[in-house]
């Protein structure tokens, strides 16, 4: 009997060891991992950004600069180089509003976070239609939103809120039914190791933190960003990465982006990523066979800014036609909420988010779950008409009502057609090769939706 364990033993070992892939710490072996599934399915995602820049809370958001320029989350970069027209607006403001020998630093014990409340976040990103979010657990500034050994002095729980906040966040949304990840910012503006001794900051002040991440709160997403100034090798991320697939605690469901080093943006990483439609070199990310993200703010600023109006926000059409359009070309939505020091999302953010996920409520099985389709309509006098897939069913996406006939290129054959939200079958013609869907009679008593309607073709495909 004992021998038979033994050998069932053995043999079970020889299996799980001829079937588990280990990864190397180079790209070529890392790039080899397959994405996890769940991330092409998901769609759509909320960013936050939110830390002690949330305190001045102050970017010129009607400045004729670059959009970059009017990132509140900056703020004390800019007022520490004030050399650029960027810059000197924020030195400006801050000497004005706070007096010249007013530091950053001194910002932190008034980001007290005391209105946040988790469980109501997670309930209005579920209510949005969104299915994961990331959390910045550390921007550019340093600062930490849990208790980091190596920011001591630093983060959330020793200044401010005085609370775990990735923590209480994480729990939450994963209670919620999300999936959790945080933005990890693998530089420092301002730290002194960083700036003299960048080996003993990457051994013992970033890989730390980032394993302490994992480790803590097994995210599902890890998304670092502030790569730029150095190569992946001087950052050694695909050491990281391979401990991440190999050995972590979330090795077999984490997905990473592509912010590893100033080479690896659009060439690395589980997802490419772009950043209101730029990756970071200035040009778009292309027609890339490769799942991508886009992230971007409702309005000018990934922090909260006080100074952004309603004209500076995106409405909530605007952003469901975001979401449209960036599905269809394959890729997922990241938007960014900013919320407020005291620990509130302000409410015209929220309301965007609501209006958002009301259109999902419709209209949600065009996006989740879909692949990118690469047919097209033939009406020249239809604008705005984009396409989903999936398995076999076709949707047909058009952010304007279509008041005439859509004919469309590359079916194979002829089924059944309905508008989402709408009783009752829509008539076609044809099958192979092209169909003609006519458009059902829609009043104000019986539409289905705002912002866009969509056509379910089953079994075309």
């Amino acid at each position: 009997m004992l021998r038979k364990i033994l050998f069932i033993a053995l043999l079970t070992a020889f299996f799980v060891g001829a079937t588990a892939q280990t990864y190397q710490p180079t790209w070529e072996s890392l790039n080899s991992r397959p994405i996890p599934e769940w991330f092409k399915d998901v769609k759509f995602g909320i960013f936050i950004h939110w830390g002690v820049y949330s305190v001045p809370a102050w970017a010129p958001a009607d400045e004729d600069i670059s959009i970059y320029a009017k990132y509140a989350e900056w703020y004390w970069w800019r007022i520490m180089n004030p050399s650029d027209r960027a810059g000197q607006l924020f030195r400006e403001y801050h000497d004005a509003m706070y007096g010249e020998n007013f530091k950053y630093q001194d910002f932190a014990p008034m980001f007290r976070a005391e209105h946040f409340d988790g469980a109501q976040w997670a309930e209005l990103f579920k209510r949005a239609g969104a299915k994961y979010v990331v959390l910045t657990s550390k921007h550019h500034e340093g600062f930490t939103l849990w208790p980091s050994p190596q920011s001591w002095n630093w983060n959330s729980v020793d200044i401010g809120p005085h609370r775990d906040l990735c923590g209480e966040l994480s729990e939450a949304v994963k209670d919620a039914g999300l999936h959790m990840g945080f933005y990890y910012s693998l530089y420092e503006w301002f730290n002194p190791m960083y700036r003299t001794n960048l080996e003993w900051y990457v051994d013992h002040h970033m890989l730390p933190q980032m394993k302490d991440l994992v480790n803590r709160y097994e995210p599902d997403i890890f998304w670092p960003d502030g790569e730029w100034d150095h190569p992946s090798e001087t950052w050694k991320s695909t050491q990281f990465l391979a401990w991440l697939y190999n050995e972590s605690p979330v090795k077999d469901r984490v997905v990473v982006n592509d912010r590893w080093g100033r080479e690896t943006r659009g060439n690395m990483g589980d997802f490419y990523t772009t950043e209101y439609d730029l990756v970071h070199d200035g040009h778009g990310i292309g027609d890339v066979d490769h799942p991508w993200e886009e992230c971007r703010g409702i309005g000018t600023s990934f922090g909260y800014n006080r100074m952004e109006t309603p004209d500076n926000y995106s409405t909530a059409r605007e952003l469901v036609h975001l979401l449209v359009e960036k599905v269809a070309a394959g890729g997922n939505l990241l938007l960014n909420v900013g919320p407020t020091a005291d620990g509130r999302i302000p409410a015209i953010q929220q309301q965007r988010l609501l209006e958002m996920g009301e259109w999902l409520d419709v209209n949600g099985d065009a996006i989740y779950g879909t692949r990118k389709w690469e047919g097209t309509a033939l009406n020249s006098s239809l604008e705005n008409v984009y396409f989903t897939r999936k398995g076999n069913d076709l949707y047909v996406i058009c952010t304007q009502f279509p008041e005439q006939p859509v004919t469309i290129n590359g079916t194979k054959r002829s089924g059944r057609a309905a508008m989402l939200g709408l009783p009752g079958q829509v008539r076609t013609r044809g099958g192979s090769g092209s169909i003609t869907i006519t458009p059902p009679t829609v009043t104000p008593a019986n539409n289905p939706s705002d912002h866009a309607w969509v056509f379910r073709l089953e079994n075309v495909l």
